[in-house]
């Protein structure tokens, strides 16, 4: 698998709302076997992970993954998947009575995917994690480790921490402007199970779920998902987009009847459809990702995935899709990573592939080994350079 399969989806007409365009995906019958609800956690979050680091994060809500049958109860005491909102981690103030607790709390989690298990131990089918931070986690692992061999260019602390620590910026969608309003306004249609958000016309998220009922209850969950930095300033700075219109002209043999009406309607909303997946969400399904398994769920399988990094302004995301057995993507959620972002992972893909020796990066690249340490800089690694040596080869090679 290289690449997303959106066999299924179909699109259907764009609604805009200023800058922001919604494109919704419908499918003609759900995903049965799989069903997704989420947990309310509602403020910042710290991950432990299995690697003894930690991922904190604004984390406002988790999804849990239930394929013990189509929304179907697994037991006394267990709603089923398609349940809704679950409110946990309540406070109780002064007298006993419920009140927000004094300070704002940081909820511990343990691991970005993890099964349910039962009273006795026994794992269930069911799968809680976090949506798009078990994506973001992965591009912020990408080489986490830092350098694999102790170069005299790299620090004492590059070599003992990695790039611990590594921090990315990302805006919560209420602070995109235009977006809350557009989801507010935002018509769902029947057997609506995803939708394509763009910006400016341009890509921000993809966001895919197995069965109608589970996207009425997340579609509200967009306004509190992570956005990149570029579709922040693109909300800020770009103009109204244009609306979806259609004209069916009548003309020798046209539109007599109903039917004639319906059949043109019809062929307008085909001729769209094409239109989009041939042009504007092309460099999406075009891709080829880099895929790691996350977790197996019965006939499913949790995925994360990441871009090749190229350069050349092409847009690029990174993401986390579950898939059935054909390899279909039933669950799908998208980040639009920022040039500077694809920059930091052409660079370290790089770096890595040379065994972290700043000279053969060079000749890779086709460059001097003084640009490769103006991109170390200009990526926000330059703690992770010795100074000292750095600026003794900079100057033998002005010298030479």
């Amino acid at each position: 698998m290289t690449g997303l399969d959106l066999t299924g989806l179909d699109v259907r007409p764009a609604q805009v709302w200023g800058g922001v365009r919604l494109v919704p995906l419908v499918r003609a019958a759900p995903v049965p076997g799989l069903r997704l609800h989420r947990e309310v956690y509602g403020g910042r979050g710290a991950v432990d992970l299995p690697d003894r680091t930690t991922y904190t994060s604004y984390i406002p809500h988790g999804f849990v993954a239930d394929w013990t049958g189509a929304g179907a109860a697994a037991g006394p005491g267990r709603e089923s998947a398609a349940y809704g909102t679950v409110l946990g981690g309540g406070e109780r103030g002064r007298g006993g009575r419920a009140g927000p607790p004094d300070c704002v709390p940081v909820r511990r989690i343990h691991r970005m995917a993890k099964r349910r298990r039962d009273t006795e131990g026994r794992a269930e089918a069911r799968l809680r994690f976090l949506p798009l931070h078990l994506a973001l986690e992965g591009y912020l692992a990408l080489h986490f480790g830092g350098p694999s061999v102790v170069w005299d260019e790299w620090s004492r602390e590059a070599v003992r921490h990695g790039l611990s620590p590594r921090a990315e910026a990302a805006y919560a969608g209420w602070s995109v402007p235009g977006l809350t309003e557009a989801l507010r306004v935002f018509e769902v249609h029947p057997g609506q199970c995803g939708l394509l958000l763009y910006v400016a016309d341009a890509l921000a998220a993809a966001f895919v779920v197995p069965h109608p009922d589970d996207y009425r209850l997340l579609h509200p969950t967009l306004v509190e998902d992570l956005y990149g930095e570029l579709v922040h300033q693109y909300a800020h700075y770009g103009a109204p987009v244009a609306g979806f219109t259609a004209r069916i002209r009548d003309g020798a043999g046209g539109v007599r009847t109903l039917a004639d009406l319906r059949a043109a309607a019809l062929r307008q909303e085909r001729d769209w459809a094409a239109a989009h997946d041939g042009l504007m969400a092309r460099d999406l399904l075009e891709t080829s990702y880099a895929f790691e398994r996350v977790q197996r769920m019965g006939p499913f399988a949790l995925h994360r995935f990441l871009p090749p990094f190229e350069r050349g302004g092409t847009e690029q995301h990174i993401g986390e899709l579950i898939t059935d057995h054909k390899g279909r993507a039933v669950y799908l959620k998208t980040f639009r990573l920022s040039e500077n972002q694809i920059r930091k992972g052409y660079l370290l893909r790089r770096l890595a592939d040379c065994d972290w020796h700043l000279g053969r990066t060079a000749e890779a690249l086709g460059t001097s080994y003084a640009e490769v340490v103006r991109r170390v800089r200009g990526a926000g690694l330059d703690p992770l350079l010795n100074a000292h040596v750095v600026a003794q080869r900079l100057r033998e090679d002005r010298e030479s």
